[in-house]
């Protein structure tokens, strides 16, 4: 893992890792190399290998969203020991899809419960949901299915269980009372029972593509992103543009954040493709560094005005919802609780202004003059003479972006 720092900035490859002589290049081929989980029942795979050649949109989209977080899955997979067709699970379990929510609550693309998520250090709270962050849910899913192969001896079992339950498969195997209990001779739920040959059977389709008509087209034996870890909070619109990339693309990397924020507090690492980490970095620093675009935490008191609190930080009340689990009653905050709001650097660039009222029928108050100075935002202006962020958008047309040396007409409080 090779490290390069800036400040409050740490840049760093998440994924290095050993590649065989005969894969260097290709990612399908290491994975191919590392197959080895024997096929226990194979007229339950030739149906679910029908099920595939009768569905290859789902494959190939499975085989799509796959892209970004193969090389990642496979590399840890391998660093293991475990069977590579374990790095297929995803596409059984959820399509490699991160938002993938079931009806029982199972989150992510290897679809923990929420308490399993707990057993295994998935944090989940109303910021951030470690069962969505491919990073952390990978590794936590393969703890899982380790302890599951030590509890069982056999990697049919464990996948069985992993499905439903260790509890489970143990109920089914004492049943058995003496006989064989292997995985085709246990008498286990219908969705558990096909389970393990549905992952043989994507297994099979990649090992030979072409006979079953799909296509994965080329993927290249190298890490798709990078991790940043940062120190403050940031909207993930603004990392996105700093990356110059793709918000949904961006999101798609960094799926836990349920806010658009990433709040540093729950989890300081975003992911971004390897060929965007120079971009966002030379960005940041050039517009003014990780204070300019950062938010910063707001202590909101039991029954403050959530509007108040909105128009103070020159943002609306929407944007306000949408970047923080807000509890109101009445408009009123109805529990004190800590937002996240812009920094008083960037509040200017922050929200488009309101519709000025007509001029025929704005009633035009008593003014000041204020000459903008170094260090002034429309924050710290609106703070000095006690009014508005928005009434001095609403008599100004020159207020964003903020200049140096214009003067502002300040409506007089009161």
């Amino acid at each position: 893992m090779a490290d390069t720092e800036a400040p409050a900035l740490k840049i760093s490859y998440a994924l290095a890792g050993s590649v065989s002589a005969e894969a260097e290049t290709d990612l399908w081929a290491r994975l191919r190399g590392g197959f080895r989980l024997g096929e226990s029942d194979p007229a339950l795979t030739r149906v679910q290998e029908e099920w595939f050649r009768a569905h290859p949109d789902y494959l190939q989209r499975g085989i799509a969203r796959s892209r970004l977080y193969l090389y990642f899955i496979a590399d840890e997979v391998e660093k293991r020991g475990m069977p590579m067709e374990i790095a297929l699970l995803p596409m059984i379990e959820s399509a490699y899809n991160p938002q993938a929510l079931s009806p029982m609550k199972a989150s992510g693309i290897w679809q923990f419960m929420p308490a399993t998520g707990q057993v295994y250090g998935l944090k989940q709270n109303a910021w951030y949901d470690g069962r969505r962050d491919v990073l952390t849910a990978t590794r936590a899913a393969l703890d899982y299915l380790q302890n599951l192969h030590a509890m069982f001896g056999d990697w049919e079992l464990a996948l069985a269980a992993y499905n439903c339950g260790e509890g489970c498969v143990a109920r089914a195997q004492s049943r058995r009372q003496g006989k064989s209990a292997d995985y085709v001779s246990l008498k286990l739920p219908q969705e558990t029972r096909n389970y393990v040959p549905r992952l043989i059977a994507v297994r099979n389709i990649l090992r030979d593509p072409e006979r079953f008509g799909i296509h994965p087209g080329e993927l290249v034996n190298e890490p798709y992103f990078m991790q940043v870890t940062l120190d403050q909070p940031m909207e993930a619109k603004q990392a996105a543009r700093l990356a110059e990339m793709n918000l949904d693309e961006f999101i798609s990397l960094n799926p836990g954040f349920q806010r658009r924020v990433i709040y540093t507090d729950s989890r300081n690492v975003l992911l971004l493709p390897t060929e965007r980490v120079e971009t966002f970095q030379f960005n940041l620093h050039r517009r003014g560094g990780v204070d300019q675009f950062s938010l910063h935490r707001y202590a909101a008191h039991r029954g403050e005005s959530a509007s108040k609190i909105a128009g103070e930080f020159g943002v609306s009340l929407d944007w306000l919802k949408e970047h923080n689990p807000l509890k109101l009653f009445r408009g009123k905050v109805a529990n004190a609780q800590t937002l996240l709001v812009p920094s008083t650097t960037n509040i200017a660039s922050r929200a488009p202004a309101p519709a000025p009222a007509p001029a025929a029928r704005a009633k035009r108050p008593t003014m000041r003059s204020h000459t903008v100075r170094r260090g002034d935002t429309l924050y710290r202006v609106a703070k000095l003479y006690h009014v508005k962020v928005a009434d001095i958008r609403r008599w100004n047309e020159h207020a964003e972006p903020l200049q140096l040396g214009i003067t502002l007409e300040i409506p007089i409080s009161g």
